[in-house]
């Protein structure tokens, strides 16, 4: 079984919401999910009204091309600080994403698809490693598809809305 270590402090993942934050969620999670999308705005807001909550979004392609290659270019983006902008932006769009929508979602939030597929070739190894660190914590919990939650040290699994999200960090934080 991976170690709370392992799962919410991955070194290799950018974290959103308070680096210092006194709880921590990690979502693992899908560009192509349904439930991921629709619930990532509520999510973020949760965090951004507490204030003390560290985000990590743990990529789990799940549904097929590409969901791999949009974690690959996104998780490309760690070291540059724009991650977020990358991230927000796809979790933003509706539906199934082909590769080539993936691109132009990601054009139209500033970047060049081009460059980040180079930035993907260039860090490959950790960026794969990171993907197959996700699966494999996710099949050990036994997860069985997107989203999934761990807060604090409990697992949800399933959508979230803001209200769960809210009363299941207050249960973290009562301990």
């Amino acid at each position: 079984m991976p170690t709370v270590e392992q799962v919410l402090f991955d070194p290799d993942i950018p974290v959103l919401g308070n680096p210092d934050g006194d709880i921590t969620i990690a979502e693992f999670f899908d560009y192509q999910c349904p439930f991921c999308k629709s619930g990532h705005s509520e999510l973020v807001d949760v965090v951004e009204k507490d204030g003390k909550i560290r985000l990590v979004m743990k990529d789990w392609p799940i549904f097929g091309a590409p969901s791999v290659y949009a974690s690959s270019l996104v998780l490309a983006l760690a070291g540059q600080g724009k991650y977020s902008d990358a991230l927000h932006a796809l979790m933003a769009t509706k539906g199934r994403l082909e590769k080539s929508e993936v691109d132009s979602v990601l054009a139209k939030a500033g970047f060049d698809p081009a460059a980040l597929v180079e930035a993907y070739r260039k860090d490959s190894a950790r960026v794969d490693a990171i993907v197959a660190r996700n699966m494999d914590q996710a099949n050990a919990f036994g997860f069985n598809g997107t989203p999934s939650f761990i807060i604090g040290t409990k697992i949800f699994h399933g959508a979230m809305d803001a209200k769960a999200l809210t009363d299941a960090v207050a249960e973290a934080r009562a301990g």
